[in-house]
């Protein structure tokens, strides 16, 4: 039997703290971090931030040791130790993986923690890359007590590994934007 994917996820903040947020799919809703800075239009890097913006799945990354392949409906790559994402604004490389050791700034994608175990990579200002708009927004493992991400949107793992089943070439995260009228009303 062939699973359902779908086409869109919702991610809204809370009202009451704009750090913390409610990603919606398929009729469920689970509780998510952002930002510290919340949901903004004109995310720049090192504002932690979350971008208002819809985003295409690229990939999903795992860690082979940690994490099992998830049922997703997106590429799949394995997270390697010598893996990083380059996010220093004026490198000809921002915003792009990069082989470890890399002299620019960067985050490595094998952690202690297990905040990237299972990662999507969100298409944000990636083609091509605009110096200082941002760079590396993933949807990832929350920390506990669902602290915030530097931009990203975090998830518990059991509700990381449910969305990811569900997400398909097509799906589109929609990340503080407002609710799509339905056709013909």
């Amino acid at each position: 039997m062939r699973k359902r994917r779908i086409d869109r996820i919702d991610v809204r903040p809370t009202i009451l703290n704009r750090a913390q947020g409610r990603l919606t799919v398929g009729g469920a809703s689970f509780r998510c971090a952002l930002g510290p800075a919340g949901v903004v239009r004109d995310k720049r890097e090192g504002d932690g931030a979350t971008p208002r913006a819809e985003l295409p799945v690229r990939r999903i990354w795992r860690r082979s040791d940690r994490a099992l392949r998830p049922a997703a409906g997106a590429p799949v790559r394995v997270t390697r130790p010598r893996d990083g994402w380059c996010d220093a604004s004026a490198s000809r490389r921002y915003n792009q993986l990069v082989p470890l050791p890399f002299s620019e700034s960067h985050e490595t994608m094998w952690r202690d923690d297990s905040l990237y175990d299972l990662v999507a990579e969100l298409g944000w200002n990636d083609r091509p890359p605009i110096a200082g708009r941002g760079s590396a927004i993933f949807l990832h493992v929350a920390r506990p007590g669902f602290t915030p991400t530097q931009g990203c949107v975090a998830l518990a793992p059991h509700v990381l590994r449910r969305v990811l089943a569900m997400i398909g070439r097509d799906t589109r995260i929609r990340i503080g934007l407002p609710p799509r009228k339905l056709r013909g009303r």
